[in-house]
């Protein structure tokens, strides 16, 4: 019998909670089937909250991506970068690189390029090239050379523009209940911010995108040019 090949998804945000709540079903999806999920948040997201200072809301935000990934069996690291401060340059770029090459995923989600926050626009593009970084044999770094062979872009109301999705993966009952179940650790996330209604408006969003595919659930993902629509159980 031949042996099911292991998945390691890298997903990358610009800000704590973008990716978990975008593609972190899919996430509790994949870790339940045994595959592998790291989280790579760029900055905290620490200047989002109106009566916090930036330094304690950091401090809540870091330990809540923690217990969120916890949750839902995944990793997290964070870059040292500051929230509406994010650099597109090359620094940051090869810090991105070497942790695909150390983490080796073989799957990357990260931000469309379309957005109202700069943030995740410069996210966008630091992942394009930090990918093509890390997969350069002739760049040399600590370590060696990793090529994540499918990137994808998450479904977040913040980068909606020309986003159009292209693979629907669907949701299990487990996945569902275990990516809402973290997502409630997020104060921004239950409303206690500015009272935007992120986990119900994220868990419609399933109902929306799975319903034309004829799943229950589904989280959706825009594509590089080139790859075509498809509908699967896993990337």
């Amino acid at each position: 019998m031949t042996e099911a090949k292991q998945h390691h998804i890298l997903a990358i945000g610009g800000h704590a909670g973008d990716m978990d709540l975008t593609a972190g079903a899919v996430i509790a999806k994949y870790t339940q089937a045994g595959q592998r999920a790291t989280f790579l948040h760029l900055t905290p997201g620490e200047k989002g909250h109106p009566r916090m200072t930036p330094e304690d809301y950091a401090k809540q935000k870091i330990d809540e991506a923690h217990q969120f990934a916890e949750i839902v069996g995944a990793d997290v690291r964070f870059l040292a970068y500051k929230d509406a401060e994010l650099p597109l340059d090359e620094e940051v770029k090869y810090q991105v690189a070497d942790v695909i090459r150390e983490v080796k995923p073989d799957i990357i989600i990260t931000h469309w390029k379309e957005s109202i926050h700069k943030d995740h626009a410069n996210t966008h593009y630091i992942v394009e090239d930090a990918r093509f970084y890390a997969g350069l044999k002739t760049i040399e770094r600590e370590l060696p050379s990793h090529y994540a062979q499918h990137l994808y872009y998450a479904d977040n109301w913040e980068d909606p523009y020309d986003f159009h999705p292209e693979v629907f993966i669907d949701i299990p009952e487990e996945a569902y209940e275990t990516w809402v179940r973290a997502m409630n650790v997020y104060a921004y996330a239950r409303g206690e911010t500015y009272g935007f209604p992120f986990i119900e408006y994220y868990k419609a969003l399933t109902i929306v995108r799975g319903a034309p595919m004829n799943f229950k659930r589904a989280q959706a993902f825009a594509v590089p040019r080139g790859v075509l629509t498809k509908r699967l159980q896993f990337f």
